[in-house]
């Protein structure tokens, strides 16, 4: 059972006898001495999809939701539906677009080390890998001459994803992106 300091998005907890996803968590620090920190989460309920705001301080204990966690592939899109297989059994299993809202821009197709979140045979939410692999489709050329300085530009990925990217990257390069925060990593290895 998780602290509320321990949150993280994507994180699925029983709240009231229904499950629901960790959106966004925000840290507030108090001004007082003695005060503790205070952890506004945000929720979405997997069966409803209605929003959920509450507040907790960071040593609170949570109750996580009672789901499988299965190893899957995305497999495809279709529509809005995005289909991932189970790795083990083969199994299908879609989740609309707006239940994967900021994981998005990582999925590229065959994309494995995804681990869904399934309660029921439905799957309710899916966990991304710490990094994935990515390639620059759009940035602009280095400035001849500029060495001295470590500097950014801004690249777009194949799957839409804008990040800062060290400036002698140029497209068709392969990037390592984290998930967590959506930041570059490394140049990938190819």
């Amino acid at each position: 059972m998780p602290k509320a300091s321990e949150l993280k998005k994507g994180m699925i907890l029983d709240i009231e006898s229904a499950p629901h996803i960790v959106k966004q968590v925000e840290c507030k620090s108090p001004s007082s001495r003695g005060a503790s920190t205070l952890y506004k989460i945000r929720f979405n309920n997997l069966q409803t999809h209605q929003k959920l705001d509450k507040s907790f301080k960071g040593d609170d204990v949570l109750k996580e939701a009672d789901c499988n966690r299965v190893a899957v592939q995305y497999s495809y899109l279709d529509g809005d539906t995005y289909y991932f297989m189970n790795t083990e059994d083969f199994t299908q299993y879609g989740i609309n677009a707006p239940d994967l809202e900021g994981q998005l821009e990582y999925l590229t197709e065959q994309l494995e080390g995804i681990v869904a979140l399934i309660m029921d045979d439905h799957i309710l939410g899916i966990e991304l890998p710490q990094s994935v692999n990515l390639s620059i489709t759009d940035t602009p050329p280095a400035v001849t001459g500029s060495s001295a300085t470590n500097r950014n530009k801004t690249a777009t990925l194949s799957t839409g994803l804008e990040v800062q990217v060290p400036e002698y990257l140029a497209p068709g390069d392969r990037v390592k992106v984290n998930t967590v925060t959506g930041k570059f990593m490394s140049r990938a290895s190819t």
